[in-house]
C-alpha cells in the first residue's frame, strides 16, 4: 500500500451562506466537488498575495519594480494578459 493510502482522511468544516449551502446540497458528490475545487484553487493562487488579492506595501514596491521591466501583454491566441520578459522578446 502506498504512503498516501495509509494516511487517514480528516474532516474539514467551513461556514457557508444559505445560497452556497443550497447549491452544494444539489451536488451528487459534495465532498469530491469540494476537494477538486480546493485543489484547483490552490494550484492557481497568486504566489505574491497567496490568494488574498491584496499586496503588502513591501510586496507592492517589489511588484512595481518588477513590472517596470516586465510589461503586460495580451496573448494573441487566448487573449489572456500575461507578463513578458523583455530579455526573451516573447
Amino acid at each position: 500500500m502506498s504512503a498516501a493510502r495509509n494516511q487517514k482522511e480528516t474532516v474539514v468544516t467551513f461556514k457557508a451562506d444559505a445560497s452556497l449551502l443550497q447549491a452544494l446540497k444539489n451536488l451528487p458528490n459534495r465532498s469530491e466537488f469540494i476537494r477538486t475545487a480546493l485543489l484547483s484553487a490552490l494550484d492557481s493562487y497568486c504566489p505574491l498575495c497567496h490568494g488574498s488579492g491584496v499586496l503588502t506595501p513591501n510586496q507592492k514596491r517589489h511588484w512595481d519594480e518588477f513590472a517596470a521591466r516586465h510589461p503586460l501583454r495580451e496573448c494573441h491566441d487566448c487573449h489572456e494578459v500575461h507578463l513578458v520578459c523583455s530579455r526573451s522578446g516573447a
